[in-house]
C-alpha cells in the first residue's frame, strides 16, 4: 500500500477504506471538469438562477432541481430551470438575468470540493500535467482557476467561448490536449456526469466518473452502460482517483 501524506489529506488512512475495482495506466496528463467535479458552485448557480427566474416572474428551483438542469452551458440551464412551455422570449430574458447575475456575483459559496487542491498537488508533484475543460464560459473557469487552482496553467483552464464547440464536442479536449502535447492514450479525464462521459467517448479518452458531484451513482450507472457498454471506472473521493492512477 502505498502512504503518502499531504495537508488535510493522508493517503494511507483514505486507502484503507477505499476499495478499488479498476486500476488504469498512469497517464501524462489529467483533464478535469469543473463544476460538480473541482468545485462545488451548485448553490451559487441556484442562488444566480432563481434571481433570473424571480426576475421574470417565474418560480424558483430547489437546490436538486438545479443539480438536474447543470451540466451544458449556461443557456442550457436558463432551458432546463423554466417551467414547460415557457415562451422562447422569457427563455432568453432569463438567460441574459442568469447570465450577467452570476457573471458578476463574487461565487460567495462556490469551494474545492474535499482534498481537490491536494491532488492537483499530487499529480503536479508525479510529473503529470492537469488541465480544465469547462462549459462555463472561458473567463469564469479562468477567473476560479485563479482563485483555487494555481497548478492548473491558465492556458489550459478553458471554457466556452466562440469558435470552440462545448462539451460533449471533443474540440476543447483536443485544444488542451495538443497544447500540453499528449495522445490520446496519454491522458484520462475526470468528471462527474454524463456528459462528461459522452465528451470522454467522443475524445476516445479514459473516463473517471467522481460520485460527489452534481449526478447520483444510479444514473451514472446507466449512463455507463448506454455509452460505453463497460463497467463503470468511478471514485468516491480523491484518494481513489490517486490509487486508479497508480500515483505515488
Amino acid at each position: 500500500m502505498l502512504a503518502i501524506v499531504l495537508p488535510e489529506f493522508d493517503y494511507e488512512l483514505f486507502s484503507i477504506f477505499s476499495k478499488i475495482e479498476f486500476m488504469i495506466k498512469t497517464p501524462k496528463a489529467v483533464i478535469f471538469d469543473l463544476d460538480g467535479t473541482l468545485l462545488d458552485s451548485i448553490e451559487d448557480l441556484m442562488d444566480s438562477t432563481n434571481y433570473a427566474l424571480e426576475s421574470c416572474g417565474l418560480e424558483k428551483i430547489s437546490l436538486e432541481r438545479t443539480k438536474q438542469c447543470v451540466g451544458n452551458g449556461i443557456h442550457k440551464l436558463a432551458e432546463n430551470a423554466v417551467p414547460p412551455g415557457t415562451d422562447p422570449q422569457t427563455v432568453e430574458k432569463v438567460f441574459l438575468a442568469l447570465k450577467t447575475h452570476y457573471a458578476q456575483s463574487t461565487k460567495p459559496k462556490t469551494r474545492p470540493y474535499e482534498n481537490v487542491v491536494e491532488l492537483m498537488e499530487l499529480l503536479e508533484k508525479n510529473g503529470i500535467k492537469t488541465a480544465i475543460v469547462s462549459n462555463k464560459p472561458d473567463a469564469q473557469v479562468k477567473e476560479l482557476r485563479d482563485k483555487f487552482f494555481m497548478t492548473v496553467e491558465k492556458e489550459l483552464a478553458c471554457g466556452e467561448k466562440e469558435g470552440i464547440k462545448r462539451k460533449p464536442a471533443p474540440d476543447g479536449l483536443y485544444r488542451v490536449m495538443e497544447k500540453m502535447n499528449v495522445t490520446k492514450d496519454e491522458t484520462v479525464y475526470v468528471g462527474d456526469s454524463e456528459v462528461d462521459l459522452q465528451t470522454a467517448k467522443n475524445t476516445g479518452i479514459e473516463c473517471i466518473n467522481v460520485l460527489w458531484g452534481f449526478r447520483d451513482k444510479e444514473f451514472l450507472e446507466k449512463e455507463w452502460k448506454r455509452i460505453f457498454g463497460k463497467t463503470p471506472i468511478f471514485a468516491e473521493n480523491c484518494a481513489q482517483i490517486a490509487q486508479i492512477l497508480g500515483l505515488k
